[in-house]
């Protein structure tokens, strides 16, 4: 199932929490995500924040599902 860009999610049922994720990301960081989905006019600074900072995150959620934490 492809979506705009190149990513396919692996688990399509993850979409809306991904987008949640980013949306939360965005506000922390005060990076404002574009209503049309065209990132071209952001900075690779604001870009590469974003895309760290739901990195981390999703990590941090994969330790606690490992660890048996929830």
């Amino acid at each position: 199932m492809a979506q705009s860009g190149s990513n396919n999610l692996v688990v399509p049922q993850a979409k809306t929490a991904l987008q949640q994720m980013k949306m939360e990301a965005a506000q922390e960081l005060g990076v404002q995500i574009p209503q049309d989905g065209y990132y071209g006019n952001m900075t690779s600074r604001e870009t590469g924040s974003l895309g760290g900072y739901i990195t981390k995150r999703l990590v941090q959620l994969a330790e606690q599902s490992m660890s048996g934490r929830q």
